[in-house]
């Protein structure tokens, strides 16, 4: 008979919800304004650095492959993301357990005595509280289980499961994009402190180089072919270019300081070695516009923060429909516990219960144009940080386009600089000009050589930033299901 009832129980929750429905929108993500093509990109280039999974190993240099192994391992921004992903995937199992029944074991005893003149009880401590005259203590001993479900009629539950989905997926792409910019920040670094690098080992060859002069100068004094001015110009010439040689460990160490943080290394248990550049760089092939809005992850990330947003929609919308609660309860009752569980102390109890709000002021209607407000700036959100992407690739397809051409002039310039000094050195030997002309020569000469260090850094940085405008190597395949 029991059997028998629960069935019928279990057939009529089943029929419920098959009749259910979900209030609310159906998600269907908007359109954005998305070119046929980049307008700085020329198709003719070659595709000799398409990406394919570890994006920094274009590069071909193991120290940087080292260094980004150590930022995916203990990066303290990195680590926090994955913990907020985790949170926002919890509260998805959170929001699914609102699918099933919520069942309840509330065992108790009771110890209590009714007069002759009125109710009365005995306390913990034993006395007898309330009540007049004399009667008789009885105990009561009850192990109920209840259950209580509220049906998912109107989809406000599957709504919460779609939004929370959404929510955690947002999370999970808000993540790689947090990767992708430590990993894009660390090899911008790591590229400047191998520039400063090179730029310090110019900066120690000019050193000796001045200092040649100066020995040349001081002789050509001594016996009386320069001038004392000479001398001062050549001392003045070497001391500048010592200091700005020192100068240039400063920002050299912070770079190290920085690399440092994100591989999660205390700055003072860690250096890099000073090395040659010996890597070229390599051309990046941007792809088709519209797969920008696949492999970029703050994009993903805007796109399901606006499914999230519609499906909170259908969750304000629910509030309108009357809630039906399912509760139950069962177990077993006596005044003796040593036949507590037999059947006729048996109990059970089953009922449905519908609530309906009648007069709210408004507040449903309110709430509902809420989330309503709220998709509506989540769209213009996911648009502009859309546009925003395609921005930055053209940006950075313009400046590598840019600088390219300015690295080939610039070394023609660092060329006809170093000819300069030659020309000036030798006519300044010969007696035919000052030795002003030799300094005025060579600080062209390390200028351009600096400015053709700058030129390299800054195409570098544009390398990396254009990998990270095109998402690194992720995709939105790699989004969880959940």
């Amino acid at each position: 008979m029991k059997i028998g009832k629960l069935k019928s129980i279990a057939l009529a929750l089943t029929t419920t919800l098959l009749g259910a429905c979900s209030v609310g929108p159906d998600y269907v993500r908007p359109n954005a304004a998305t070119p046929v093509a980049y307008k700085e990109w020329k198709v003719a280039e070659p595709k000799d650095a398409v990406r394919r999974g570890e994006w920094w190993k274009v590069y071909g240099d193991p120290v940087l492959n080292d260094l980004m192994a150590q930022v995916n391992v203990s990066n303290q921004t990195l680590k926090q993301a994955e913990a907020s992903y985790r949170e926002a995937h919890a509260l998805v199992a959170a929001a699914r357990a609102e699918y099933f029944p919520t069942v309840a074991l509330d065992p108790s005893v009771t110890r209590s005595r009714r007069g002759q003149n009125g109710s009365a009880f005995v306390s913990s401590t034993g006395a007898v509280v309330g009540g007049t005259g004399t009667g008789s203590v009885s105990n009561q001993y009850a192990l109920p289980l209840d259950m209580s479900w509220e049906v998912d009629v109107w989809g406000k539950v599957r709504r919460t499961v779609e939004s929370s989905v959404a929510t955690a997926q947002a999370s999970a792409a808000e993540l790689e994009a947090t990767r992708l910019s430590l990993l894009a920040e660390l090899a911008t670094d790591y590229f400047q402190l191998r520039v400063l690098d090179d730029q310090q080992r110019l900066l120690d060859d000019t050193v000796v180089a001045y200092q040649k002069s100066l020995d040349l100068t001081e002789n050509q004094y001594k016996v009386g072919v320069a001038a004392r001015s000479d001398v001062v110009q050549a001392e003045t010439q070497l001391k500048s270019t010592q200091a700005q040689a020192i100068d240039n460990g400063v920002q050299r160490a912070e770079l190290e300081h920085a690399i440092a943080v994100l591989i999660g290394k205390p700055p003072a248990a860690f250096s890099i070695a000073s090395a040659k550049i010996k890597f070229t760089i390599p051309v990046i092939p941007p792809g088709m516009p519209s797969a920008l809005l696949e492999r970029r992850p703050d994009i993903a990330q805007a796109e399901r923060q606006m499914a999230a947003s519609n499906a909170q929609i259908g969750v304000a919308k629910s509030a309108y429909y009357p809630s039906l609660t399912l509760s139950g309860s069962a177990g077993y009752q006596s005044t003796t516990f040593s036949n507590l569980i037999s059947a006729p102390n048996f109990f059970w109890s089953v009922g449905p219960a519908l609530a309906e709000t009648l007069f709210d002021a408004g507040a449903r209607s309110a709430q509902v144009e809420e989330a309503r407000a709220a998709y509506d700036a989540s769209v213009a959100n996911y648009r502009e940080v859309v546009l925003a992407g395609f921005q930055e690739v053209e940006d950075n397809l313009a400046a590598l386009r840019i600088l390219e051409q300015e690295a080939q002039v610039q070394d023609e310039a660092v060329k006809a600089a170093e000819e300069s000094v030659h020309i000036a050195l030798n006519q300044y030997k010969s007696g035919t000009v000052s030795y002003l002309n030799v300094v005025t020569a060579q600080t062209a000469a390390l200028s351009n050589e600096r400015t053709a260090l700058t030129v390299l850094s800054n195409r570098l940085t544009a390398n990396v930033t254009m990998i990270k405008a095109l998402g690194g190597s992720w995709d939105t395949s790699q989004l969880p299901s959940d």
